[in-house]
């Protein structure tokens, strides 16, 4: 079996501590070359500074390939437009299309700016339009929680593909049917573009909850008996967390599924310790690249 195509998201910080642990995450897992790094982008807009700082210092400091998330929420359509081409002169190459989460939080109704994009296919269209990037969108491998249904999702999808997405990465999900299920779908639906399946280890079983809530993702009795009581036991709950991602993506890997895209949280632990089960190393060891 070939070794996998691996990614990674991160956030941008907000303090110099974080500022710290997410270079340390950075430099961490560089060497397991991965085919891009995607970086965040906050609710409303509310990191588009930082969010470009760290793609910049990405592409100047490292061999890495950044993704910038882009939304068009509390935006004008010139603003993201501005963005695009912000990024393009700056030599970034990946977009993230996104419609983004309201700024009021998930979970409330998105209001669309008056004079901005509507949604992710055209915030697709619009990077399409303006320069060759390579363009990534998500999908909800258990439905958008706005969604009437799966195969409305399929529709979306499709309309994204037409807009110019060239790749989708899901959110992410615990259980390996979720994702070939969808996956087998959309296949039958004639998408043909990479699914790459979004893999986020437990870092912390309160947050990690609170974002399957929110995002509709379910969480099967076993997994959440598995990780009850943890985050008292934050080393145990590390080692939990490393073997279930691993097995949900040797599951994986075992019906031809070859990319993962990682959430790391911009934590380098869990990700390297799925990544080793996978077959992949790093030249160094753990110990010489922290």
């Amino acid at each position: 079996m070939s070794q996998p195509t691996i990614s990674f998201e991160f956030f941008p910080p907000k303090s110099e501590a974080m500022e710290a642990k997410l270079w340390d995450a950075v430099s961490r897992l560089a060497p397991l070359a991965p085919d891009f790094v995607s970086v965040t982008y906050g609710a409303g807009g509310s990191t588009r500074e930082r969010t470009h700082r760290t793609v910049k210092r990405i592409l100047d400091e490292t061999s890495l390939q950044p993704a910038a998330h882009l939304t068009c929420v509390a935006a004008s359509k010139a603003e993201v437009d501005e963005v695009l081409r912000e990024y393009w002169a700056a030599g970034v190459r990946h977009i993230v299309a996104l419609r983004g989460d309201p700024p009021t939080g998930v979970g409330t109704k998105f209001e669309p700016h008056p004079d901005g994009y509507m949604n992710a296919t055209e915030v697709t269209a619009a990077a399409r339009r303006i320069a060759d990037f390579e363009i990534s969108v998500s999908f909800y491998p258990e439905k958008h929680p706005e969604s009437p249904s799966l195969q409305h999702d399929i529709d979306v999808l499709k309309a994204k593909i037409d807009a110019g997405a060239t790749r989708a990465i899901s959110q992410f999900f615990c259980e390996a049917d979720v994702y070939l299920r969808f996956r087998d779908a959309a296949a039958k639906a004639g998408v043909t573009i990479p699914l790459l399946p979004g893999i986020m280890p437990v870092g912390n079983v309160a947050g990690y909850t609170r974002m399957a809530t929110s995002t509709g993702t379910s969480i099967p009795p076993w997994f959440a008996q598995a990780f009850e009581g943890l985050d008292q036991s934050p080393e145990v709950r590390d080692m939990v967390a490393a073997s279930v991602a691993a097995d949900l993506c040797l599951k994986l890997q075992a019906e031809g599924v070859d990319r993962f895209h990682f959430y790391t949280l911009n934590r380098a632990e869990l990700s390297l310790a799925t990544c080793r089960r996978l077959g992949l190393k790093t030249p160094t060891t753990d110990k010489d690249a922290a």
